[in-house]
């Protein structure tokens, strides 16, 4: 029971002390779960982020649910992801009850402009470390040239781009792993 006491703990100060959504978390996680706790590596956590983002659900509930599977199975899964949006649950709750209180103020508009600022340069600071873990070479670097461009220029399903490349991702690694045998 302590095992699934500090899951919970562990991802509660995460969503607790982390806003702007799973990318923005990145950070803290790195600290708190490869870090601190052991539970997983970098690169664990950066395959969780990847399958994360192709399931529904938000990212950070869903890599909690895949470290705390791996940690202490599908109940671990679960208490980990309660974890995780228990905060979200209830600062959502007491700001929707006193919203309308207080957003006119100047000094609450300050805050959550400033709150925005730095969402962005924790996102900007997770995309970096996911694009040096993600793009391992020439190949990869064209999957992610390809994909970025379609996904801003076009009207393309992002579901979509993250399928192909997914596909394209398999491809490279049969090829690569063909070439391997032979050799």
């Amino acid at each position: 029971m302590p095992v699934l006491l500090d899951l919970y703990k562990c991802w509660f100060k995460i969503g607790l002390f982390t806003f702007g959504g799973g990318y923005a978390m990145l950070p803290m996680i790195e600290r708190e779960i490869i870090e601190k706790k052991r539970w997983a590596t970098e690169d664990e956590i950066m395959d969780y982020y990847a399958i994360a983002q192709c399931t529904p659900g938000a990212i950070a509930a869903n890599t909690a649910t895949f470290v705390g599977f791996k940690i202490k199975g599908y109940l671990g899964g679960i208490i980990s992801t309660l974890g995780v949006v228990s905060p979200s649950i209830i600062i959502i709750s007491l700001i929707a009850a006193l919203i309308e209180n207080f957003q006119d103020l100047a000094i609450v508009q300050h805050a959550l402009a400033g709150i925005s600022v730095s969402v962005c340069v924790l996102m900007f600071v997770s995309i970096e470390k996911l694009l040096k873990k993600g793009i391992r070479d020439f190949p990869t670097g064209i999957i992610f040239a390809l994909a970025f461009i379609l996904a801003y220029f076009t009207n393309i399903s992002t579901v979509l781009l993250v399928v192909a490349a997914g596909a394209a991702g398999y491809v490279l690694y049969a090829v690569h792993s063909r070439k391997e045998k032979k050799v």
